[in-house]
């Protein structure tokens, strides 16, 4: 069969002061199209390195990655990316930042304005076009950051713990919101996390990794019909069999 994304057998090194550091070993993953897919594991063990890889911003030291039939030799324009940090140009309103990438690509000013309105209004910021990300909460610069990956139309969105300096609320929002486009917009998304309640609540599988070196360690099937409620016990026992599986003790307990 063959699969949107493919990682076969990816490893990566870096060669430090100290010595060789392995960040990944022998990393073996598939994604269909129009799938959903958590990268969860604690900090430093390699899920935001293999999302770096697969955007073509670094090459493994061994292996493979193929997206849409194509092995990744650099970034690709199948692909849009979303780190932590919106990255948004400060000296550029939010609408001349949602329509960058499309500037770049050479696509014309009128078809650059609809296609950037369509998808700011999409994220709620159809009336702070003319502002400046200064004039934003952090929320809403994420809003725009999310909008700006959506303008090319890509087929594979990849995000790198984008909700993670949020407030509670702020990020349960942005969630909604995620889930809403990724329906909306057919498009696979590999999205990476630690938090184990976002990776139930948003995937359709969850990617567990070991510690440094990074392998995966299982992967798990989120059979939760959507929208998911948190409080059910379904979900409960999923997140428990994660957090067990990450070795992670429940909140409160030393």
């Amino acid at each position: 069969m063959n699969h949107f994304l493919e990682c076969l057998k990816v490893s990566k090194r870096y060669v430090g002061p100290t010595g060789t550091v392995e960040a990944l070993h022998t990393i073996d993953l598939a994604c269909d199209y129009g799938s959903f897919v958590c990268l969860l594991g604690t900090s430093g063990c390699g899920k935001s390195t293999l999302l770096q890889l697969v955007a073509g911003l670094e090459t493994p030291s061994e292996g493979q990655i193929i997206v849409n039939g194509r092995e990744i030799d650099g970034p690709s324009k199948d692909l849009s990316v979303v780190f932590q940090d919106h990255g948004l140009f400060p000296w550029m309103t939010v609408r001349r930042n949602v329509e960058f990438n499309m500037k770049a690509r050479g696509t014309s000013r009128a078809e650059r304005r609809a296609r950037g309105q369509e998808l700011l209004d999409l994220v709620g910021l159809g009336a702070f076009a003319e502002r400046y990300p200064h004039e934003l909460s952090g929320g809403m610069r994420q809003r725009a950051g999310i909008a700006r990956a959506l303008t090319t139309a890509p087929k594979l969105l990849l995000m790198d713990e984008p909700f993670a300096a949020l407030d509670a609320q702020t990020r349960a929002d942005l969630q909604d919101e995620l889930l809403q486009i990724w329906r909306r917009h057919t498009t696979t998304i590999l999205f990476v996390t630690h938090n184990i309640d976002e990776a139930v609540l948003l995937a359709d599988r969850v990617v567990v990794f070991s510690p440094r070196p990074g392998r995966i360690k299982t992967i798990v099937e989120i059979g939760l019909p959507r929208p998911r409620d948190p409080r059910s016990a379904g979900f409960a026992a999923l997140v428990d069999g994660l957090r067990d599986e990450i070795g992670q003790k429940p909140a409160g307990l030393a």
